[in-house]
């Protein structure tokens, strides 16, 4: 069989369970289509060949024995850079950690899928610390968009979001902490969740900070969500466990949804007529299936969004300051300029009020939020930008300018998917963002079967050339 990158981690199951395929023959096919991919998009930071292989041959044992561990097992799955696995060094994409010694064990999401008998193939790219929402590292070097080489994945989930794209596996997980896989999950055409925040155990935990599925279907990404949201106690900030069944999600019923639309946020940067486009159009689809949809003005302020842009420049640059002087070097200079050029100077008071104004947006998004059962807007406001730059426009001065529609729901902890509507006149893919209240993974997941269902007639994806 030659298209096997073509199934869905479903697909792969039910062949499996029909022994009409192996998982050793699939693991096998997908590192061909890495081959076949890589020297172009550079989406992989670790190939573990010999490791996935052997992950492999004990799936296929339980297959032949009709005891697979879960809705995963033998499922080829890549893993973020940053998301520690076993025998792995973790540099979070930055050189002055590429000497980073192998994890002793697994974090919350590859022991979870570890545990279910998925095959972990390697890691997956991402921006230095994961402060960029760009696929340029000073240690992976720059990840293309395979829609266009040309073009910027964004970030950080850089690599999952390219991974996805060219088929190196049906799953991939990514993290969030201010769109990081929205964003690449829009300038590359996929699905994204960012759950709520604790929804799926990470360690170590941090305001605002998620791990969340990557996938070419929202099916898929409902099967990893069923084995990603088991309970580990390492995570303080986690959710309690809950017997939520994310494998049966489907579309919801439109008749009775009241659905906010915020077409601007009317921060950060100027919405792109072709992105204001698609998620009209998205807009106007909902409410032809019966949805009451209603345009709504934005929550968000300049003094709540530079108080999160300072909030970040202050972590940034207090990690920074606790490296030696010789991995300071090794640092992207952007990354450096970014972190420094004023939180050099903050006081206390500073970065007091910095978090105040998180504060605030955490509270005007759940309020914006309340009235409806969802929100609709665009994941970001400018199509994929050039594959060099470390962020859009290039300015380390204004370096989060585009990541105003994503971050208020890490910070107000409101499980966001994107899902790619429509494409724009150079066939670049356009996302839209749906947003749910606080815990409503369930909802949130189904309006995107919904939007899944009704949008525009996709692309083929890409193919290597």
């Amino acid at each position: 069989m030659t298209d096997i990158y073509k199934f869905t981690a479903r697909e792969l199951l039910s062949a499996y369970s029909e022994k009409e395929l192996s998982p050793v023959a699939v693991v096998r096919h997908f590192f061909t289509r890495i081959d076949a991919w890589e020297p172009r998009i550079n989406a992989m930071y670790r190939i573990d060949r010999d490791g996935a292989l052997e992950q492999a041959r004990a799936s296929e044992k339980r297959w032949h024995a009709g005891k697979p561990l879960s809705v995963l097992d033998g499922v080829p799955v890549t893993i973020k850079d940053n998301i520690h696995t076993r025998g792995d060094p973790s540099p979070i994409g930055t050189r002055a950690n590429e000497n980073a010694p192998p994890q002793p064990s697994d974090a919350p999401p590859a022991a979870r899928v570890r545990e279910a008998g998925g095959v972990i193939l390697g890691k997956t790219t991402m921006p230095d610390y994961g402060m960029l929402s760009s696929g340029l590292s000073s240690l992976h070097g720059i990840t293309r968009n395979p829609w266009r080489l040309d073009r910027n994945t964004s970030g950080s989930s850089s690599g999952a979001a390219a991974a996805a794209v060219a088929r190196y596996a049906p799953l991939h997980i990514g993290t969030d902490i201010g769109g990081s896989v929205r964003l690449p999950a829009t300038h590359c055409g996929i699905f994204a969740l960012k759950p709520s925040l604790g929804r799926v155990p990470v360690h170590p935990p941090y305001m605002g900070r998620v791990a969340g599925p990557m996938t070419r279907t929202v099916a898929d990404a409902c099967l990893l969500m069923e084995v990603l949201t088991r309970a580990d106690a390492r995570d303080f900030m986690s959710l309690p466990a809950q017997d939520l069944d994310f494998s049966s999600v489907k579309p919801i019923a439109p008749k009775s949804l009241r659905i906010g639309f915020l077409p601007d946020m009317g921060v950060g940067l100027a919405v792109h007529p072709e992105v204001r486009a698609a998620a009209e159009s998205a807009a106007t689809a909902l409410a032809g299936a019966g949805c009451t949809v209603e345009s709504i003005r934005s929550f968000l302020t300049e003094e709540m969004f530079d108080g999160v842009c300072r909030f970040f420049e202050a972590r940034s640059y207090n990690e920074y300051m606790h490296l030696p002087k010789a991995k300071q070097e090794r640092v992207l200079p952007f990354i450096v300029d970014w972190c420094t050029w004023r939180a050099a100077r903050f006081s206390g008071r500073d970065v007091m009020q910095a978090y105040t104004g998180i504060v605030s947006m955490r509270e005007a998004a759940a309020a914006a939020t309340q009235p409806y059962d969802f929100l609709l807007s665009p994941t970001s406001p400018i199509l994929p930008y050039e594959a060099e730059l470390p962020a859009p426009g290039s300015d380390p001065h204004n370096a989060l300018p585009h990541i105003a529609f994503t971050v208020p729901y890490n910070m107000s902890e409101q499980p966001a998917v994107s899902i790619n509507w429509s494409y724009s006149s150079e066939g670049l893919p356009i996302g839209i963002q749906l947003i749910g209240r606080r815990f409503d993974d369930i909802g949130v997941l189904s309006l995107a079967a919904l939007v899944e269902a009704l949008r525009p007639p996709q692309r083929d994806w890409p193919q290597p050339r």
